[in-house]
């Protein structure tokens, strides 16, 4: 099972609205090639941290992938996809940006080093020890 961290503006498509969503279309509209790309990479049962970026700054929540990518129904270009998730959980304790940047195991972590990236893998140790942070 893989692990990932998607990225949404709190003020566009928050956590809470995720929850109270449930099941369904991810909401945010990828239009990079990078992330369109790890959105195919994504399979059914794996995680992904949801990031409240630009307001916030902070890991939230976890969802789960519940369907692989298809054509992204808002792009008239057929070029980029979406997925279907569920969240699962939030953290008991929000990660920061901050927090993150202060660990030096989490230095290579994609979400400082591509920070404009809105769909990208995280490596298992990273998941551990964000995890660790949110008192998950």
């Amino acid at each position: 099972m893989a692990k990932w961290l998607v990225k949404s503006e709190p003020y566009k498509f928050s956590w809470e609205q995720q929850v109270e969503k449930g099941e369904g279309r991810w909401e945010k509209r990828v239009r990079n090639y990078q992330a369109r790309n790890n959105l195919s990479a994504m399979k059914i049962g794996d995680r992904a941290f949801f990031y409240h970026s630009n307001e916030g700054k902070e890991i939230v929540g976890i969802l789960e992938i519940t369907g692989q990518a298809y054509p992204d129904p808002d792009d008239e270009t057929g070029k980029f996809v979406t997925v279907d998730v569920k969240p699962v959980k939030p953290l008991l304790t929000p990660v920061t940006l901050k927090q993150i940047k202060a660990i030096p195991d989490l230095s290579t972590m994609q979400l400082i080093r591509q920070v404009r990236l809105s769909v990208a893998p995280v490596t298992e140790e990273e998941w551990e020890i964000v995890m660790q942070l949110g008192g998950g």
